[in-house]
């Protein structure tokens, strides 16, 4: 049964563990759908390649209509249709390595309710603290998004301002449903509307596939790894900001300062869609 976000405070504080091996084979598969070498055994673990790990072996009779897991268990039932993935903070105190064994222990912090351009939108934070041997090794602050089932919004009219700062580095990304397609098997996200075309837009309301928020994060992150290999990121902030959608092209810019980097997905035409901003090692 849904519940309203004013009801979910029974659910702060809750908290559950997973189990998940950074296996070679997974960094192959990582590594093939963004056209890298992919790491060997005991070499670090990308850190955005977090989110291929912990995924649950989930039944095809316990998915709701969009695709994911039906609403209820670990996370609350919040009346309100459309999830999605707002962003996360990344701290890392040692990188995680192929091949090793990681545990997660996941807690509910923060269940928040506001007013958008949509309407009513409920945010939830959740912390995921990751550990292997025995030792702490990165902890993730994760947001989730809900939002009721209103269309998507219109694409702006006017062109977007571009990146607020001067790039360094630059990347165009014309994602395919293969791309999208690879990226949901690798990391078993049954999200509908990343693979599902006339679900996406003739359910959802968006205008095509939508793009993976982590997908497009982690090409942020692999455009600092290109461009400054020996670099070891260690708290980062990733914000969503508006859908991308294939197979609109988009660009992927960003800079360097000291030890402060910026990177910045924008759509075609301009519009800030993601931000990361953190510091190295």
């Amino acid at each position: 049964m849904e519940i309203a976000p004013a009801d979910v405070a029974g659910w702060i504080g809750r908290s559950e563990t997973a189990e998940d091996d950074a296996t070679p084979l997974l960094a192959r598969r990582m590594a093939g759908l963004l056209d890298r070498d992919a790491p060997e055994a005991g070499e670090v673990w990308p850190h955005c390649w977090i989110w291929a790990l912990f995924w649950p072996a989930l039944r095809h009779d316990a998915t709701g209509p969009d695709g994911h897991a039906a609403r209820g268990g670990f996370l609350p039932p919040i009346d309100l249709p459309r999830r999605m993935w707002g962003g996360s903070r990344i701290l890392v105190e040692t990188p995680i390595r192929v091949g090793e064994h990681v545990s997660r222990r996941s807690t509910i912090t923060k269940v928040a309710e506001k007013s958008g351009r949509t309407g009513r939108l409920c945010f939830v934070t959740v912390e995921h603290r990751l550990t292997a041997g025995g030792a702490a090794r990165l902890t993730e602050i994760q947001t989730i998004a809900y939002r009721g089932a209103a269309g998507a919004a219109a694409a702006p009219a006017e062109p977007g301002p571009g990146p607020d700062f001067e790039p360094m580095w630059r990347r165009r990304i014309t994602p395919d449903a293969v791309l999208l397609y690879q990226y949901s098997a690798a990391t078993f996200n049954t999200h509908r509307i990343h693979y599902d075309h006339p679900y996406a837009t003739g359910v959802e309301g968006y205008p095509g596939l939508v793009v993976h928020g982590p997908l497009t994060a982690t090409m942020l992150m692999e455009l600092l790894g290109a461009n400054l290999p020996a670099a070891m990121p260690r708290d980062f902030q990733v914000t969503a900001l508006r859908p991308l959608y294939a197979p609109a092209p988009f660009d992927l810019v960003g800079r360097v300062d000291g030890d402060a980097f910026r990177l910045l997905a924008l759509t075609g035409d301009g519009h800030p869609a993601m931000r990361i901003e953190g510091t190295l090692g």
